[in-house]
């Protein structure tokens, strides 16, 4: 070894910010989100908007953030360390969608919004007034908006019973701004495949993957959404970041576990225990 040659410098990792709700269950909100940034090789930073009490069972309190918290967590994350990409989830109020959506607009990375509207138990995210705030305020500043098909309904009053419905689906959400629209159609429970498709009105990517007969799916729709931010984050163009994320998640509901006396979640770290890699 010359030693006149010092060790190579050490290069950080691509960096995502996931601003959302916290689950104490470790299944979904920025828990999963987090778990998701680790296992993709990104490194993920958080801003918390909520805390909810939560376990396989459902949700059985929640308590918002400060409006001035969730500004200074922001800021001291993208004023010091930056992102190279944003993803929000649970915004609870029509008060917080509007303070992230604020901050959101003066940020140039790719923002994914998974407008998450209820928990995978039916418990309410999401107040009814902050709907709106969500369909004018934050849809228009995401470069991928990730709505089930109840948000959808949520969001547009499109209500999606087929494939063909998912087109509807599209061109309804991106009336309201996102550069692209990924319409998730695991609900439609039927079909061997669970299928999704992604659009920016012009270009059509359908996505299938074999359907699972795993009850344990909590957090699917976070981890997709945190999985999709850190593709973008890696560089890798929509499109192609929504493929890798969906191929991540269809292996994480294929090993979800069991986790309490209700609903278990999907297991984030499949492929570091021997899974494929992509």
């Amino acid at each position: 070894m010359n030693p006149c040659v010092g060790p190579a410098p050490v290069v950080a990792p691509a960096r995502v910010l996931t601003v959302a709700g916290s689950d104490s269950g470790g299944g979904a909100g920025i828990q999963a989100d987090l778990k998701t940034m680790l296992a993709l090789g990104v490194h993920g930073m958080s801003v918390l908007t909520a805390v909810t009490a939560q376990n396989s069972l459902g949700v059985s309190g929640a308590w918002e953030i400060p409006e001035e918290a969730v500004r200074a967590q922001f800021r001291a994350v993208v004023d010091d360390i930056g992102v190279q990409a944003v993803k929000t989830g649970m915004l609870s109020s029509a008060r917080l969608a509007a303070v992230v959506a604020d901050l959101l607009a003066g940020t140039a990375a790719p923002v994914v919004v998974d407008p998450v509207g209820v928990s995978k138990h039916g418990d309410p995210l999401l107040a009814a007034e902050a709907v709106a705030v969500v369909r004018e305020r934050l849809l228009p500043v995401a470069t991928v908006a990730t709505p089930n098909l109840d948000e959808v309904e949520l969001l547009t009053g499109v209500t999606v019973v087929d494939e063909d419905g998912m087109r509807a689906a599209a061109a309804a959400v991106l009336a309201h701004g996102p550069a692209w629209a990924l319409i998730k159609g695991g609900h439609l429970g039927a079909g061997s495949d669970a299928v999704d498709l992604l659009t920016d009105g012009s270009r059509e990517h359908w996505y299938r993957a074999p359907r699972h007969p795993n009850g344990h799916t909590h957090g699917t729709g976070c981890t997709l959404a945190s999985a999709v931010a850190s593709y973008l984050a890696l560089g890798h163009d929509v499109p192609d970041a929504v493929g890798r994320a969906k191929a991540y998640v269809t292996g994480a509901i294929a090993a979800g576990f069991p986790l309490g006396a209700g609903i278990g979640p999907v297991d984030h770290g499949w492929r570091l225990r021997g899974g494929a890699s992509a």
